[in-house]
């Protein structure tokens, strides 16, 4: 008899996963995790590449510097992504109402994680197009590229190893905004882990919780890595 099965025969450590209906919570906060992922990331890549974007092109040395409009844009990224996500997710409450009709669960977590990620993926955007080589982007310009032409045809394909990267990092940072925002009502496995974890002491279950959000950033991670060595051979 090993010790899980002692542990849990005797009452235990492990008690509160044989109650009735705990595995049926833990699968459905997984989906609910998973179902703000999706609804969250393809939005934030949405908002965040043009951003970045932006910031390059207008950006000091570059090819349509502009410092006024760089410098607005500059700040509100700034300030978005130093926002802790918690402080966030409260004061974007009337705003999230107005546009999600709820400021709780997987819907109502959708918006507030989309405006925290966003910004954060817009500045490994900047950081990835700027390590494009010089002389590609003179080049281009050289045969008469326009801007448009520019950006979707040198910039984003030079700069792929980086922006699979950058979202491979994005990605990670939503899985901890969206465990954040269980404790004040957001759903998924952060909410189950700050209610039955915490408030009601179940340790079993906030460390299952915690194992399943370490393997689904490892897998993020794995899916990423691959990634990005499959697009630095082309």
């Amino acid at each position: 008899m090993n010790t899980m099965t002692v542990l849990a025969a005797g009452g235990g450590f492990f008690r509160n996963l044989d109650s009735p209906g705990k595995w049926a919570d833990i699968g459905q906060a997984t989906l609910d995790t998973l179902v703000m992922l999706a609804g969250a990331l393809p939005l934030t890549g949405l908002v965040g590449l043009p951003l970045g974007v932006l910031l390059f092109l207008w950006g000091p040395r570059q090819l349509h510097e502009r410092r006024g409009p760089y410098a607005v844009l500059a700040l509100a990224v700034n300030v978005l992504r130093s926002v802790p996500f918690i402080i966030l997710m409260i004061a974007m409450i009337p705003l999230t109402l107005a546009v999600m009709g709820t400021s709780l669960g997987v819907r109502g977590a959708i918006l507030p994680l989309v405006v925290g990620a966003a910004p954060f993926y817009a500045r490994l955007v900047e950081t990835a197009l700027r390590e494009v080589d010089r002389g590609v982007i003179e080049a281009t310009l050289a045969m008469g590229a326009t801007t448009w032409q520019l950006v979707w045809r040198v910039l984003l394909p030079e700069a792929r190893p980086g922006l699979v990267a950058g979202a491979t990092v994005t990605t990670i940072a939503v899985v901890g905004f969206t465990a954040m925002g269980g404790t004040i009502g957001s759903g998924g496995l952060g909410d189950l882990a700050f209610r039955d974890g915490y408030q009601r002491s179940q340790t079993d279950v906030a460390l299952v919780t915690v194992v399943l959000l370490l393997l689904l950033v490892q897998a993020v991670q794995m899916l990423g890595d691959r990634l990005v060595a499959r697009y630095s051979r082309r």
